[in-house]
C-alpha cells in the first residue's frame, strides 16, 4: 500500500471558547507557548493561534500580544504559524489583520463566507462562569454574525496575500463558501496549492453529517 502524508492543524484556543467551557483553555501566552510545542512535540506541523487578554481569557486582536508568543513558537519549533484573521465577535476587518501584517507569517486562516455563528446555544450549558464578559459574548451570536464579504476576502487576499506572500488555510463553514472560493480563483486572486478546512456543526453552518461531507 502506498504511503500517504498526513498534515495535522492543531488550534489551540480558537475564538469562540471562553474560559468556563473548559479550564484547560490555554489565555496567558506562557501558555499559548507551552501548547504548541506540546502540539509540535505531538505530531503537528501547522499551530494555527489567535490571542487572548492574559487576564480575563477574552479574544484580542493586539499584536503586542501576538508578539509575546508568536517569535517564541517560531523559535521553539519547526512548525508553520497560522495566524487567525476572522478574529473574533465585534473585530473590525482592519483589527483582524493587524497582528498578521505585522508577523507576515507564512499562512493565516481565511473564511470564505459570512455565517451566523450560535454561540448563545452554548451558553445554555455552563451553570458558573469565571468571568462577567463570558455570558453576553457567547448571547451575541444571537443577534449578530460574522461578517466577511467578498470585498473582504479580496481586501485579505491582497493585503497578506499579495503584500506578505502568506498562503490561506480557506476556512469553510458552508457549502456556499467552496462556491466563494471557485470565485476568487477565478479572478486569479490566488494561484494555489489549496488548503481547505471544514467546520462542521456551527450553528448558522454547515451540519456534521457524512453525507454533507462528501
Amino acid at each position: 500500500m502506498a504511503r500517504r502524508s498526513v498534515i495535522i492543524t492543531c488550534a489551540i484556543t480558537g475564538s469562540l471558547h471562553t474560559p468556563s467551557m473548559s479550564p484547560y483553555l490555554p489565555i496567558t501566552p506562557d501558555e499559548i507557548v507551552a501548547e504548541s510545542v506540546a502540539a509540535a512535540e505531538a505530531g503537528a506541523s501547522i499551530i494555527h493561534l489567535h490571542a487572548r487578554d492574559p487576564k480575563d481569557g477574552r479574544p484580542t486582536a493586539d499584536p503586542d500580544v501576538f508578539m509575546q508568543f508568536l517569535p517564541r513558537i517560531k523559535q521553539q519549533t519547526g512548525a508553520v504559524v497560522n495566524i487567525t484573521t476572522g478574529g473574533g465577535p465585534g473585530m473590525t476587518l482592519d483589527q483582524r489583520l493587524a497582528a498578521a501584517e505585522r508577523a507576515s507569517p507564512e499562512m493565516t486562516s481565511l473564511n470564505m463566507g459570512s455565517i451566523n455563528n450560535g454561540l448563545f446555544a452554548g451558553a445554555r450549558r455552563i451553570k458558573d462562569y469565571r468571568f462577567d464578559w463570558e455570558k453576553p459574548f457567547l448571547e451575541s451570536g444571537k443577534t449578530s454574525y460574522f461578517e466577511n464579504s467578498f470585498h473582504n476576502i479580496e481586501t485579505i487576499m491582497r493585503r497578506l496575500g499579495e503584500g506578505h506572500g502568506v498562503r490561506f488555510e480557506f476556512e469553510c463553514y458552508d457549502i456556499g463558501h467552496i462556491y466563494n472560493l471557485a470565485y476568487m480563483l477565478d479572478q486569479k486572486l490566488y494561484d494555489g496549492p489549496l488548503f481547505l478546512q471544514f467546520i462542521l456543526g456551527i450553528l448558522g453552518g454547515v451540519g456534521a453529517e457524512i453525507d454533507t461531507l462528501c
